[in-house]
């Protein structure tokens, strides 16, 4: 962006937006500017009525009859399917199931049970931390078993990876900077060396187009909280590529991931294809809701989703720097659009008492230890006004210092 739009560019901006009608269908509480969706998304109107649908008549009085009535039993292989179609996935590869960490574990332990010969796993240092720790807990099984970190053991993912490493585990975007990879040229290379390739979606599922298939990725892993709208601690899904299939096992053999599940059979027998992927009981009325989240993305060009993301982070990113530039914030996120997911990092010595103060005032982002606020932007309901109206509040939190307040520096629970 070359030049500082005014007021009346950004209300022009809102006005040519192909997707400003899908913010009326999503419950946003007045006064408050939401670019949180990175870290939970926003109730859409259809999920509640998924929810109360569920809750009232299915469970409330078909009851168990709703596992064959409602389609219960089957839904984490079809909503897989709805999730599927957005990260690029043909039908029969993707299940929505259990939560990111687990599905992570049963990935990790898929991928090096493909490739017996060899005990390194390959991550980035700088991970959401759940990656390494379930990185640590399935090495903790193998032993002899290694893990190589990008930032610590070599500057980049690709120095790291040779004839010994099995799989690699790498987010697709950055938790806290926002950085976007490449994901076909890093799977491309992994591959050269016969290693497989697990990439963590959590930042990128509903937020840009994905193409898993195309990337010839191996498998991966995702929420469906942030962008997809999905609510607190909506399942998780895997994905699997089909070729994988015939040969894949993963140790959490529970029943629902049986051939025969109601055969109730004294040993077990994994189900084809992603029904392998499953382990125990899913939360149905998680997935009901999840179901309505997912109404919306039937409409939503993903092209025009991913321009309007990037036109959201670089007003930010720009309106920013030229309000805020005496107040010490440094830029953390990818300059270069290309290189951007949905959401934007500025680090600040005093991070968490500026973030609490917007909070204050009605605008809703993160922080992230130790000196990162976070704001996500979600193109389906955040508009461009959002953008210039939570600059204008941001700017005067830092001009008149109101974050010194000694309430704004008293740490919460969750940040």
């Amino acid at each position: 962006m070359t030049a500082i739009p005014d007021f009346s560019a950004v209300e022009a901006m809102d006005a040519a937006d192909a997707l400003r009608a899908f913010r009326d269908r999503f419950i946003l509480p007045d006064g408050l500017i939401y670019l949180d969706g990175n870290s939970l998304g926003v109730a859409s109107k259809a999920a509640f009525a998924e929810l109360q649908q569920a809750a009232t008549q299915e469970w409330g009085q078909d009851l168990i009859r709703s596992w064959n009535t409602a389609g219960w039993f089957d839904m984490p292989l079809t909503l897989g399917d709805r999730v599927g179609r957005l990260i690029g996935a043909a039908a029969g590869q993707t299940a929505v199931c259990d939560t990111t960490s687990i599905n992570i574990y049963k990935a990790l332990h898929a991928a090096m049970a493909l490739r017996p010969d060899r005990s390194v796993i390959v991550s980035e240092g700088g991970s959401f931390p759940t990656d390494l720790y379930m990185a640590e807990g399935v090495l903790s099984t193998r032993p002899g078993g290694t893990l190589r970190l990008e930032g610590v053991d070599a500057d980049t993912i690709e120095e790291l990876i040779d004839d010994s490493v099995a799989v690699v585990l790498v987010n697709h975007v950055n938790y806290k900077s926002g950085e976007l990879r490449d994901m076909a040229a890093l799977t491309k290379k992994a591959h050269e060396h016969g290693v497989l390739v697990i990439w963590d979606l959590c930042h990128t599922a509903g937020a840009l187009p994905v193409d898993l298939d195309g990337a010839d990725v191996d498998f991966a892993v995702g929420c469906t909280y942030k962008y997809l709208n999905g609510g607190p601690g909506a399942p998780a899904f895997i994905y699997a590529a089909t070729r994988h299939h015939g040969d894949v096992s993963q140790p959490l053999s529970g029943w629902w991931g049986h051939a025969r599940p109601f055969a109730f059979e004294k040993s077990y027998a994994a189900g084809k294809g992603m029904l392998r992927f499953l382990c125990g009981t899913q939360p149905i009325l998680s997935m009901r809701a999840l179901k309505g989240a997912l109404d919306i993305w039937e409409e939503v060009d993903m092209a025009a989703l991913r321009e309007k993301s990037l036109g959201l982070t670089d007003l930010f990113i720009a309106l920013v720097e030229a309000k805020c530039a005496a107040h010490g914030l440094e830029l953390e996120s990818p300059r270069d659009r290309a290189k951007r997911g949905s959401q934007v990092s500025f680090s600040h010595p005093h991070a968490y008492e500026i973030m609490q103060a917007l909070i204050a005032r009605g605008v809703i982002g993160d922080f992230r230890a130790p000196s990162t606020m976070r704001f996500g932007f979600t193109p389906l309901y955040v508009s461009y006004e959002d953008v210039w109206k939570s600059v204008e509040i941001l700017e005067d939190i830092l001009t008149t210092g109101a974050w010194k307040d000694a309430r704004f520096a008293v740490r919460a629970a969750v940040t």
